[in-house]
């Protein structure tokens, strides 16, 4: 598998020579289609210019004279009357004048090569240096009739400056070349971290930190992952928990149950204690079924992924049901209740939010000494509503709030012994609350009481 460095690189030398034919097809066919008729003209100018001097002047050393001229920086190519040519200057590198070009210059026209070469895409233009590419202009010399053809000598017209740019626009895509490839090794670096760091999470290893401090999207990214491992890190703590708590919670009334009942199998046990027996497996079995049920309802909201199933509903006769149901334990403990429930009907899901307020009575009722009061109100206001249920129970210490909400958690494991508590009923609580887009506030005061109050949006 290649790197992603080795990519990079790959890329990179891809992209500048892909430029390179990119730019070197542009501006050939801009040469082509703007600057060679102009080039075609200068030339011929210059053409013009040598053959009027000649006949003007008629030097006495032709020959020497387009030396002359060759060695200013031009290939020169003369053909007189009897179709004798000499060329002057360096030779072309291909010699493909056609020979009608040469009778029409020798007849008095004029030969516009330059203009009139052929339109290619992988031809130079300007740099072919060939004798077809030429300007042709006839002149008379001594009587006799010439045709002169030139064109630039490239390799002489190549000064010094073009040379310093030709090696600057080099040492420029070298030294880009070097640098890209620093700055690819700089941001791969934190990937190849990054990478290192995943496997480890896929090791279940998330103790990790990453030593990546950047502020572009790769340190975002660095950062969500940080974050990230950090609340698998507590997931894992919390599933570890969570087994280790519930195989607790099942383990503890199952030897209840299994003691007791080794207990019943002495035939010689006095009906009494037969009996005394037989309500301590009942009580242990229906804490386990309680349990049973608020595992498997906090496994539903868990997994919840579609929308829940919202109507219309009375809110005030909801919890008006829920307390009727627990009415037979507000009696038998001689608890006071007062209820103050405004008429409000809501959109939610009525299933879920029964749970809601069965676990707040029964969590006040569990934690309420006998003849203590109980208050509820159902308060409706413009864009939410409140529901609060306050007790004068035992009350809770002000260290124990944050954690209430945690599956398992007890604040009095004595207390929950006796009153058989499972520690799951306020996470149910919360997380239906927070799935209707609302919040659970606490406030309570040792030997004083709890108030619990649900704020849910008006949908």
């Amino acid at each position: 598998m290649r790197s992603l460095y080795g990519k990079f690189l790959s890329f990179t030398t891809g992209i500048m020579l892909t430029s390179a034919v990119i730019a070197f097809l542009i501006v050939n066919t801009y040469y082509h289609q703007q600057l060679k008729g102009q080039n075609d003209a200068k030339n011929m100018h210059i053409a013009l210019t040598i053959a009027n001097y000649i006949e003007s002047e008629e030097p006495a050393d032709l020959a020497g004279y387009f030396d002359t001229q060759a060695a200013s920086g031009y290939k020169i190519f003369v053909v007189n009357e009897n179709r004798e040519a000499t060329m002057y200057g360096a030779p072309f590198r291909v010699e493909n004048l056609r020979t009608v070009s040469v009778e029409q210059v020798l007849d008095g026209q004029q030969y516009h090569g330059m203009r009139d070469l052929k339109t290619e895409t992988f031809m130079t233009g300007f740099f072919s240096d060939e004798l077809a590419n030429t300007v042709g202009v006839p002149f008379t010399y001594n009587g006799e009739t010439y045709a002169l053809f030139m064109r630039p000598n490239i390799k002489l017209l190549f000064t010094e400056v073009h040379y310093l740019l030709g090696g600057m626009v080099v040492v420029m895509a070298i030294v880009s070349l070097l640098s890209m490839l620093i700055v690819a090794k700089k941001l791969i670096e934190p990937i190849t971290k990054l990478t290192a760091a995943a496997k480890k999470v896929g090791e279940e290893q998330f103790n990790g930190t990453l030593d990546i401090h950047r502020r572009d999207e790769i340190g975002q990214l660095a950062k969500s992952f940080q974050r990230m491992t950090e609340k698998l890190s507590e997931n894992d703590r919390m599933r570890k928990e969570f087994i280790s708590d519930v195989s607790h919670d099942f383990q503890s009334p199952l030897l209840n149950i299994k003691g007791y009942a080794n207990l019943l199998m002495d035939s010689g046990l006095p009906e009494q204690e037969r009996k005394s027996y037989a309500k301590v497996i009942q009580s242990e079995t229906e804490r386990l079924s309680s349990l049973t049920k608020q595992l498997l309802l906090l496994t539903s909201l868990d997994q919840l992924e579609s929308p829940l199933k919202q109507v219309n509903f009375r809110l005030d006769e909801q919890i008006k049901e829920v307390v009727r149901k627990q009415r037979w334990l507000l009696e038998e403990k001689q608890m006071a209740l007062v209820m103050e429930l405004d008429e409000v009907a809501m959109t939610g899901d009525p299933a879920f939010l029964e749970k809601v307020w069965e676990n707040l009575l029964s969590n006040a009722l569990k934690y309420t000494e006998t003849g203590g009061e109980i208050d509820i109100r159902l308060l409706d206001g413009t864009v939410d509503v409140k529901i609060i249920f306050q007790d004068n129970g035992a009350g809770i210490a002000k260290e124990n709030l944050s954690r209430l909400f945690d599956r398992f958690y007890r604040v009095d494991h004595s207390r929950t012994q006796e009153v058989e508590g499972t520690g799951l009923g306020l996470s149910i609580v919360h997380q239906v609350v927070k799935l209707h887009g609302g919040s659970v506030e606490i406030a309570s005061e040792v030997g004083v009481g709890t108030t619990f109050t649900v704020i849910l949006p008006k949908l």
